[in-house]
């Protein structure tokens, strides 16, 4: 499996109008400096009262098909 870094800091309202529809995904730079898009729904269980905060592993197969999230810090 493979993975990306990506430190994220999205206020609860900015993550709403996400996963609301307005903008279904996120985009973020990971550490190593790749672009990345991701669905913001599959941040939902990291969603605090001050929004998602925190440095996230996502993984993924040689296809690229999305297997799971962690947060690492």
């Amino acid at each position: 499996m493979k993975s990306i870094l990506v430190d994220l800091h999205i206020p609860t309202d900015k993550y709403i109008l996400m996963y609301q529809g307005v903008a279904q995904n996120v985009f973020a730079h990971a550490l190593d400096g790749r672009s990345v898009r991701f669905p913001a729904e599959i941040l939902k269980p990291f969603l605090l009262k001050d929004g998602v905060n925190g440095r996230f592993r996502i993984i993924f197969d040689d296809l690229g098909k999305y297997k799971g999230i962690e947060k690492v810090q």
